[in-house]
């Protein structure tokens, strides 16, 4: 059974940084591309940051280049989202993705297993 877990959401203030963590279990996760995605308050799930399953090749929306950075853990089944620089604005459910071989990284439908998600919180 493919289960995602989130961790280390949380209520911060503006400026500050939080580490997500997602730990996947079930299957070996080192082939899969693993993301981040994240759902505002009264808006749809959006994407935020990818990581290859080599660890290789990452992508960022926009809306976070320069201030988020994603990683692997070393046996690949951990994947970490270090946000820095928090804005209000980043305040959302952030979920955790995983599938293989990934067509359009930035799409949520393209991805079958889910976290259940993790509350960030950025206060002002």
């Amino acid at each position: 059974q493919v289960q995602l877990v989130e961790s280390g959401g949380g209520l911060v203030q503006v400026g500050d940084s939080l580490t997500l963590s997602c730990a996947a279990s079930g299957r070996t996760f080192s082939s899969y591309d693993m993301a981040w995605f994240r759902q505002p308050p009264g808006k749809d799930r959006e994407f935020v940051a990818a990581v290859s399953g080599s660890g290789v090749n990452r992508w960022y929306a926009d809306a976070v280049k320069g201030r988020f950075t994603i990683s692997r853990g070393s046996a690949k089944n951990t994947v970490y989202l270090q946000m820095n620089s928090l804005k209000p604005e980043d305040t959302a459910v952030y979920y955790c993705a995983a599938d293989l071989a990934v067509r359009v990284i930035t799409t949520p439908i393209q991805y079958d297993y889910w976290g259940q998600g993790t509350q960030v919180t950025v206060s002002s």
